[in-house]
């Protein structure tokens, strides 16, 4: 129980610096792994070790979905092929049905993005669309974001449900699978939702005083409606065969390997972005030099992110090497709670406190990681309930609260009223869902 306790007052010693002194939060993460690790009784050596293998282990292959996914991100945006996509569906759903054209958007847009990422990307078109077709910026813009904040929830390949998926040796297409089961219901539970409550017709959100409506690219500049949707889902078909290979073919046949291997989901970016890089870019005209120049830029936004996920995955690494995995294996075999409602709730926990999903699902995860083996439960549903508790209830500690804020142009009620009401139903709808799939045996 002392093993426990000192990660506890770790987790407390880590909000008090985030939330009180506002550190950074790669430079919170390794301070507390360094002093957990002390206070466990951990050798220097041994602590500096765990840090080294925890950041080496965390990153392998998971800083090569960031890197690939910021350069699709950019191939998508600077194309026109994210804003071919969107115009498309409004013209198939109608403007009656604008939101759902907007909540497909970012469904497609933003899976390989983390939250903050994927707005950059989609909010020039909700500026486009609001101003096209004179409707509220929140009518228009408010199930796409909600989109966003459901792609980070569940489905790999996105950063979020990766990281968890590698700490917790999950598939990443069943992962994917069993997210997109969820995901769909709670989108459309969602924008339903929001459709309905009498207050939003007050809020109508406006760009902010300053900040133009972007240029939009003529009808001739844009990429085909069939290659922009082929390059952004592209990685789910490739990593979709491979888990149909995985439950139905003969795993000792050669082309089985070859399916796994392209299937894995760094593979599956790496092949997206070279094929958006000649069916985006050179196809259409542009040098490839300027195309790789445009690629390379993408990839700056993603270092402090990538930073604050290896730091984590440092802290989790001195939580096992101190012996914490035998504690809590013994705990939970006796343990009358769920381990995906344990899950959920340590997640949730720290989002609510720390406001970073990023960090909240990383510290979860690590947290958590040690009793996967012995819980009894599916490691895709536990990254499933890690995943959603990490996106529970944005408000006034998170910067994607403050960014949605501010480019909408809202106040901060109702900022509240929009952003922390949808991500809090969107937490409880999640867990809701896990334990669905559980019951029903998977």
């Amino acid at each position: 129980m002392t093993e426990l306790l000192i990660v506890a007052l770790g987790v407390v010693a880590l909000l008090v610096l985030l939330v009180g002194f506002k550190f950074d939060g790669f430079i919170s993460l390794i301070l507390v792994a360094i002093g957990v690790g002390l206070a466990e009784g951990l050798s220097l050596a041994k602590i500096t070790t765990a840090i080294y293998n925890g950041i080496g282990g965390q990153l392998k292959s998971l800083i090569l979905i960031l890197a690939f996914g910021a350069m699709l991100g950019k191939m998508l945006s600077d194309s026109g092929a994210a804003q071919r996509i969107s115009g498309t569906f409004i013209k198939l759903f109608g403007l009656k049905n604008i939101q759902w054209a907007m909540l497909l958007t970012a469904f497609i847009v933003g899976v390989t993005m983390f939250f903050e990422a994927g707005f950059i990307v989609i909010i020039p078109i909700i500026y486009t669309v609001a101003a096209q077709t004179k409707m509220s910026l929140i009518h228009v813009g408010l199930p796409a974001v909600i989109g966003l904040s459901i792609t980070h929830g569940f489905l790999p390949p996105h950063p979020g449900p990766a990281a968890v998926s590698i700490a917790y040796g999950a598939s990443m297409g069943k992962t994917l699978l069993y997210g997109l089961i969820i995901a769909i219901p709670i989108a459309i539970v969602l924008s339903w939702m929001f459709e309905k409550l009498p207050y939003m017709k007050k809020i109508l959100g406006s760009v902010p005083e300053g900040l133009a409506v972007p240029k939009v690219l003529k009808e001739e500049e844009l990429p085909g409606f069939g290659v922009s949707m082929l390059v952004a889902l592209l990685p789910i078909i490739l990593m979709a065969i491979s888990t149909y290979a995985d439950m139905y073919m003969d795993k000792k046949a050669p082309v089985v390997g070859v399916i796994h291997f392209f299937g894995d989901a760094p593979i599956a970016l790496l092949v997206t972005v070279l094929y958006s890089a000649y069916s985006l870019g050179v196809a259409r005209g542009r040098m490839l030099e300027d195309v790789m120049k445009s690629i390379g830029s993408s990839v700056k936004g993603i270092a402090m992110i990538a930073l604050v996920i290896g730091a984590g995955g440092a802290f989790k690494e001195v939580i096992v090497s101190s012996g914490v995995a035998v504690v809590i294996k013994n705990m939970t075999q006796n343990l009358s709670v769920s381990p995906l409602v344990l899950a959920w709730c340590i997640a949730a926990g720290i989002r609510l406190s720390v406001g970073s999903a990023t960090v909240s699902v990383i510290t979860a995860s690590g947290i958590i990681a040690p009793m996967i083996a012995t819980c009894g439960v599916s490691p895709e549903l536990m990254v499933l309930a890690t995943s959603c508790g990490s996106a529970f209830t944005s408000h006034v500690n998170d910067a994607g609260f403050w960014m949605y804020k501010e480019f909408f142009n809202l106040s901060v009620i109702d900022a509240l009223k929009t952003r922390s009401v949808y991500t809090t139903v969107l937490g409880f709808l999640g867990l809701l869902g896990v334990l669905a799939l559980q019951a029903f045996g998977l």
